[in-house]
């Protein structure tokens, strides 16, 4: 059992980085991918225009650890909520939401109701959202462990 563990310890973080609907703004979620792989993370990016659909499903599909989605369009409180609904639905409530862009503070409460952690804007420093995506996976990983 330790040895099994060790392993889940080791493996590395996979995340999917995904752009939204109508928005086609993916700077910051390109600086997000190269981020996350140069801090030792797997990164999947999902490309443009994604639905919340085809979002849940590549998460699941490519048994990612972590899903940050990047808005900047203003559909953040209905696009970002839907994921984190279809993968509850799924019975994948172990991997991570973030939400990422530009969100006004007053959705940000309503946003982690729904799931969606994180929800970082412009200027976040990118330290601050793999430190959040690495001791979050590593508190799922462990709860997973004690079931």
């Amino acid at each position: 059992m330790q040895k099994q563990e060790q392993k889940e310890n080791e493996k590395p973080i996979r995340v999917l980085v995904a752009k939204l609907g109508l928005d086609g703004h993916d700077r910051g979620a390109l600086v997000l991918a190269r981020a996350f792989r140069d801090a030792g993370m797997e990164v999947i990016y999902s490309g443009l225009f994604c639905t919340p659909e085809q979002v849940a499903k590549m998460a699941i599909d490519e048994d990612v650890d972590a899903v940050a989605m990047s808005l900047l369009n203003g559909a953040h409180m209905t696009l970002f909520p839907k994921v984190a609904r279809l993968l509850r639905e799924k019975g994948r409530e172990d991997i991570l939401v973030l939400g990422g862009g530009i969100i006004p503070e007053q959705d940000k409460p309503l946003l982690e109701k729904e799931g969606v952690l994180g929800n970082f804007g412009p200027g976040t420093h990118l330290h601050v959202i793999i430190d959040f995506i690495r001791e979050e996976v590593k508190k799922r990983r462990e709860s997973r462990r004690n079931k």
